[in-house]
Parts: C-alpha cells; sequence; structure tokens
C-alpha cells in the first residue's frame, strides 16, 4: 500500500470513528473496536485510533471501551500504545489489549477475551481471511472497514454494504464498509468526502463500468453518477426520489444527498421527467427516464 493511499485509510478510519463512537457509547455499556492485520501492523493507524477514543474519555463514566489489536507481530504497537495512554491519561475504562497471531485464527478468541459479545463492534481488517469476516459480524450491532487488494474483494455478510478503490499512480487498494444501520452508510459515505486531498490519491467506483477516477472533494464530479441513475432508471423503470436516494447510497462511492444534486441537473436538461410536475423534489415524487 503506498504511503498516500494509507494516508487517506487513517484519516477515514479517524472520521468515521469520531462518528461511530459517541453512537456506540450512548446506548450500550461497553464498546469494542478491533484491528486486525495478516502483515505489519499500521502503528499509526492504532495511534490514530487511540486518540480518537480518548477525546471521548468523559463519556466512559460506568462503559467500557476495548481497543483490540491483533497481528502476527504487535507487540511494539503495544508499547507505542501504552506510551500514548500514559501520555494523554486514559481512563480505565479505556482498554488495549494486544493479541499475537493472524486475525483469521484469533479474532473470535480475542473478542470473547475482551467480553464483547453483546457490545457493539467496529472491525478494521487489513487483508482479512474470511472466518475473520464472518467472526466480525456475529456481533449485535456489527460493521466492519476492510481493506484488500481489488482482484478478490471480500464479501462482507452484511445488509448494508459499500465498495470504494483508492488509487495512487497505478496501484489500488478496495475500501469495503459494511453494516447494518443506514445512518452508520450514511456516515461513513460523509467521512468517505470530507477527507482532505492527498496528491495523487483518487476514487473509483468498482461498479462503474467505464472506471473513471473521482477526485476527493466535498462535491465529487456528477459524472459518474449521472450514469448510474440513468442506468438503473432505462432498467428498472421509474422510481421514486427516495428509491434513488437509497440506490446512491447502497450501490455507489456517492451520498443520498448528492442523488438530488443530480436529479436536479437531469431534469433541467430533460434527461428524465417527474411527477408530479411541479413542487420540492421530495421522497414521493416519481422519476422516469424521458423517452
Amino acid at each position: 500500500m503506498s504511503t498516500a493511499i494509507a494516508g487517506v485509510v487513517r484519516e477515514l478510519l479517524v472520521r468515521y470513528l469520531d462518528a461511530w463512537a459517541p453512537v456506540a457509547l450512548h446506548g450500550a455499556r461497553g464498546a469494542t473496536f478491533a484491528q486486525g492485520w495478516s502483515g505489519a501492523v499500521d502503528v499509526d493507524a492504532a495511534e490514530a485510533a487511540l486518540r480518537v477514543f480518548a477525546e471521548f474519555s468523559d463519556r466512559l463514566r460506568g462503559r467500557r471501551l476495548a481497543m483490540l489489536l491483533i497481528a502476527p507481530d504487535p507487540a511494539d504497537a503495544a508499547r507505542r500504545l501504552d506510551a500514548v495512554q500514559a501520555e494523554l491519561g486514559t481512563p480505565a475504562e479505556l482498554s488495549v489489549h494486544a493479541v499475537a497471531g493472524d486475525p483469521d485464527d484469533r479474532l473470535a478468541v480475542a473478542l470473547k477475551a475482551a467480553g464483547a459479545t453483546g457490545a457493539p463492534l467496529l472491525a478494521h481488517l487489513e487483508d482479512p481471511g474470511p472466518r475473520a469476516i464472518a467472526t466480525a459480524a456475529t456481533a449485535r450491532p456489527a460493521e466492519v472497514l476492510l481493506v484488500s487488494g481489488t482482484g478478490q474483494p471480500p464479501d462482507p455478510p452484511f445488509p448494508l454494504a459499500t465498495r470504494v478503490e483508492l488509487v495512487d499512480n497505478g496501484s489500488a487498494r478496495l475500501v469495503t464498509f459494511g453494516t447494518t444501520a443506514g445512518k452508520s452508510l450514511e456516515a461513513f459515505k460523509n467521512a468517505l468526502w470530507a477527507v482532505d486531498e492527498y496528491a495523487g490519491v483518487r476514487y473509483r467506483d468498482p461498479r462503474d463500468p467505464e472506471g473513471h477516477l473521482l477526485d476527493i472533494s466535498l462535491n465529487p464530479h456528477p459524472g459518474p453518477l449521472r450514469r448510474e441513475l440513468l442506468a438503473h432508471l432505462r432498467t428498472g423503470g421509474a422510481c421514486t426520489v427516495t428509491d434513488l436516494r437509497r440506490f446512491t447510497l447502497t450501490d455507489t462511492v456517492y451520498r443520498s444527498a448528492d442523488a438530488v444534486r443530480v436529479l436536479t441537473a437531469l431534469l433541467q436538461s430533460g434527461a428524465v421527467t417527474r411527477d408530479p410536475e411541479r413542487g420540492r423534489l421530495s421522497g414521493d415524487v416519481v422519476i422516469a427516464p424521458s423517452r
């Protein structure tokens, strides 16, 4: 993984943890964040995650937040995080546990030892095996952030999932996010497009047959979404705005709000029609391709 792509992954993780942590801790007595690597540990990513959690120390009274590091050799990373905890003065409720071994073999054991059963779980796994993904999915509720090669993408057993390729000078890594909650998927998409632009790194929608590269921006180029929405309408027929927002969220790299922006432009160009013809573009408005 290139340095620039690794930087994007770390910032995406940090931004999503900012959204995940307060929600996970709000309605539960505890939560677990598991990071797993089949090879070398990304110590910077582990430290970045710990620093995010330290910002929520005031929400840990009466709750626990366990952070698991699972890798063939996590010792150096564990020592660094111990130093960070000492520096920040984190409470005892925020614990870090290092487990040596491949996450595919050790994740289930690590979760059980941490008392993660029945508590929210977010698993960030690099090049995960199928057993690790399946294990993570057994938590209630569970979410996964997977980073892998683009050749054989993991298939997380979640009702809601999205994928995006990070491309840097021809090299690429695939990021897959899986969840059971639409709000979490929306939060991940918001984090995805809020990442600071890194030189040379762009996004690519794995489902885009033309493979267009997209600059990282709060207002991403609408071209690929325009084509995907038109193709969806021509294949499946008329849809409500709500249906098209959901399709955008679950089947493209875009946010649901981007669908409204693109639909407005499509209506202005005459590429699609709406029923009723006038009024606010609310969720029950029906959009159809122009004949």
